[in-house]
């Protein structure tokens, strides 16, 4: 017979910031054994957390995503950063959001990540899901990249740009929005192809169904290529090498409060409408 264990602390996870782990000290005082503060050095997750808290910007969450891996481990973020889509609360709500977290008040919702396979010759060099995106960049100084990209075993086209990027809908307002990607909602179930600095005007931002296969290969790029993945980890590029990019099964799940609470951290993050940060 298998028995579960009870759900019952709630873990942080914070970086570097001094005021974000000022906060993670006075919860642990104040709360004692319902809170646990979590780093990348622990051998594995304690099996009794209910969520975990994510003090910082949209990079500590990314890296959160990552440490909670495949496990269902609800995240929820508190904005520390200075921008942050992921983040659906203030650090001035958090006494009134933990209450409700520890009372079970809240909804879940499932973000969908892309699992990254970058490979030379037979070799796996990587094999890793992403939350935001996956990049791939020129240095500063080299030529343009040229990505041919092949879609279901297809041949879409070649960007020629000074790199790719290939977003989740979670990741439409992070790098891919500032390279003139479009704002997708996370619940489309949708894969975004943004070029960055395409050289021929014509090479637009692609929105293609989420159960598409992708593959990449770089044909006459200069080497000093780097594939960049959440913009956590990074792999120096080989001509030959190839990228494959399909949907991942392990979605991270988010806390939330409201239905409608991703239009609300939109608009206040673009400032549309008077919203304030």
């Amino acid at each position: 017979m298998t028995h579960t264990r009870r759900q019952t602390r709630i873990g942080i996870f914070v970086k570097h910031q001094d005021d974000a782990w000022d906060t993670a000290h006075a919860l642990v005082r104040r709360l004692k054994d319902r809170v646990v503060i979590l780093n990348n050095s622990l051998p594995s997750l304690p099996e009794d957390l209910i969520c975990i808290l994510v003090l910082g910007g949209d990079g500590t969450f990314l890296s959160a995503a990552r440490l909670v891996g495949t496990k269902n481990i609800p995240l929820l973020g508190v904005k520390f950063g200075e921008v942050g889509f992921l983040a659906i609360t203030l650090e001035d709500h958090l006494e009134e959001v933990l209450e409700k977290v520890f009372n079970k008040q809240y909804q879940i919702h499932e973000r969908a990540r892309l699992n990254i396979r970058m490979m030379r010759k037979d070799a796996i060099l990587a094999d890793v899901d992403v939350l935001n995106d996956m990049v791939i960049n020129k240095s500063a100084l080299s030529r343009l990249a040229s990505c041919a990209v092949y879609l279901d075993k297809v041949y879409l086209t070649t960007f020629r740009a000074d790199g790719l990027i290939v977003a989740t809908p979670t990741g439409s307002t992070a790098y891919s929005l500032a390279a003139g990607g479009p704002v997708v909602h996370p619940a489309v179930p949708s894969i975004i192809l943004t070029p960055i600095c395409p050289f021929t005007l014509t090479n637009r931002p692609l929105i293609i169904p989420d159960t598409t296969a992708i593959e990449i290969r770089l044909e006459d790029s200069p080497e000093d290529i780097v594939l960049t993945l959440d913009g956590q980890e990074g792999f120096n590029m080989d001509p030959k090498d190839r990228i494959f990019v399909s949907k991942s099964p392990n979605a991270v799940q988010m806390i939330s409060f409201e239905p409608d609470s991703y239009y609300k951290v939109l608009k206040t993050r673009l400032h549309w409408s008077g919203g304030r940060s």
